[in-house]
């Protein structure tokens, strides 16, 4: 199992939040796999206050959708399902 540490912008972090957004789409260039975990990193634009703790989230990769699998996924991209891993 591997952990693979992803930045992610605000409007993608509170869709995973709430729990609206139960995939990701990501070049494929770790080679993502069924059971691997995603620790998403909040990206902080604007003022940042110095000292201010990093927002993160750890998921688990539960279904891996590689490209040439169907139509319409980017050559070198796939489709990972995620679920939330209770911490």
């Amino acid at each position: 199992m591997t952990t693979h540490v992803l930045k992610i912008e605000r409007r993608w972090w509170d869709a995973i939040r709430d729990g609206s957004k139960t995939f990701e789409v990501r070049r494929n260039d770790r080679n993502y796999q069924r059971g691997d975990r995603v620790q998403f990193q909040l990206i902080l634009t604007g003022p940042v206050v110095m000292g201010a703790p990093i927002e993160f989230e750890i998921y688990e990769i539960t279904y891996v959708l590689p490209s040439g699998a169907i139509p319409g996924i980017e050559h070198g991209y796939c489709v990972f399902g995620i679920k939330e891993i209770e911490q």
